[in-house]
């Protein structure tokens, strides 16, 4: 693996970066406060490609890899980790599911449009009583020849109400099992679609999560993804590249906190010199980038693994485990740099350290990462 970046890589992570610093860090503790969806920031992001960043340029992509997607999901991450889970899961889970998957017809109706930021898609896997168990979907949508009629509840959707194409998980016969799970793409605006309460979160509460109802909902036949029981393989290939996605998100907000600490240890006082001269914040500091750049090496190991057209569920379950770790583990460390004002939401650590503990729970709890990479090492 070549470690060095392209001229590429580092025009995308500085122009989100950029982006970041004008765009997204102004009024984010605002958003954080009231639990706003950023809806004209979203706007602004698809225009400048973030929201279909791996998508075939044919159908309004940009034809990146996957390394580039990580890169600019960091610097978003540093600063809005609300905005950067829309982003996460527009591309890597929405698009990158319609494009790798979907029929000619869908990628122009939905991908086209999804890219763009012209529309905005969710995901739907996760139920009351099956987070990260797909094979126990209740969701069901039974065949009716020319069309499925879908009923359930979702939960725990990301752009559950600004979301305009809703990609859907359910299963179709029961007696099959999990070959008997299907994917569909469901309009907001079809009848028997309700969005549920909005969910009061712990973090990236300017993420917009709630509840989906599905009363008798009629999704054409043409809006299935794949073959006749697919949908399950479909939830799973998609998830495994959504972690890389999240781990990503976890790198850039512990990247952040990072950055926030080391920088207020140069300025804050204490006992006649900068606290960053005394050897109690200066190992803490140490500990923190030390973590983050092993955590930075398996994310961009599980990227390359991506765009090699190899396996990657081994090091995409790995890279999102360690790296939601250290988010956890480096952002309760800035706060403690900052002493009381990192309990304070002016200087944003305190946000970061909410907002890190989901990146240890969504995408598959931590435990789940450790069943996948345990089957995996244990299997030979």
């Amino acid at each position: 693996m070549d470690f060095k970046l392209t001229e590429e890589h580092i025009m995308i992570r500085d122009a989100a970066r950029d982006f970041a610093k004008a765009e997204l860090l102004p009024g984010v503790i605002e958003r954080d406060e009231k639990q706003e969806f950023p809806k004209e920031l979203i706007k602004k992001m698809g225009e400048l490609g973030f929201l279909g960043m791996m998508a075939s340029p044919e159908y309004g992509g940009g034809g990146m890899d996957t390394i580039s997607y990580i890169l600019a999901m960091e610097e978003l991450s540093k600063i809005d980790a609300s905005a950067s889970v829309m982003v996460s899961v527009n591309n890597s889970l929405v698009c990158w599911g319609l494009d790798t998957f979907g029929t000619e017809e869908q990628k122009k109706k939905y991908l086209s449009k999804l890219t763009t930021g012209e529309k905005l898609g969710a995901f739907c896997l996760s139920e009351p009583e099956a987070g990260s168990d797909a094979t126990s979907q209740r969701t069901t949508a039974i065949d009716k020849g020319d069309h499925y009629i879908l009923n359930g509840t979702k939960n725990w959707i990301t752009n559950g109400s600004s979301a305009d194409y809703y990609l859907v998980i359910a299963q179709t016969d029961k007696e099959k099992k999990h070959k008997g799970i299907n994917a569909f793409i469901v309009e907001k605006e079809w009848d028997g679609f309700e969005i549920g309460p909005k969910e009061q979160k712990l973090g990236i509460r300017g993420s917009d999560t709630h509840s989906l109802n599905f009363n008798d909902v009629k999704v054409p036949k043409e809006n299935r993804i794949g073959e006749d029981g697919f949908g399950f393989k479909f939830a799973m290939k998609t998830l495994s590249g959504g972690r890389i996605g999240i781990a990503a998100q976890a790198l850039g907000i512990a990247s952040g906190a990072y950055e926030l600490a080391k920088d207020y240890s140069k300025q804050r006082k204490a006992f006649g010199t900068e606290i960053c001269n005394h050897q109690a914040i200066a190992f803490k500091l140490a500990d923190m980038h030390t973590q983050i750049e092993a955590a930075r090496h398996m994310v961009m190991k599980a990227a390359w693994d991506k765009d090699q057209g190899l396996n990657y569920d081994l090091s995409g379950a790995m890279a999102k485990l360690h790296a939601s770790q250290t988010a956890m583990d480096v952002t309760v460390e800035a706060v403690q740099v900052h002493g009381g004002n990192g309990y304070v939401k002016e200087y944003h650590v305190e946000r970061l350290m909410r907002d890190a503990k989901i990146t240890q729970i969504y995408e598959g709890t931590s435990e789940i990462q450790k069943i996948v990479i345990s089957r995996s090492i244990l299997k030979d």
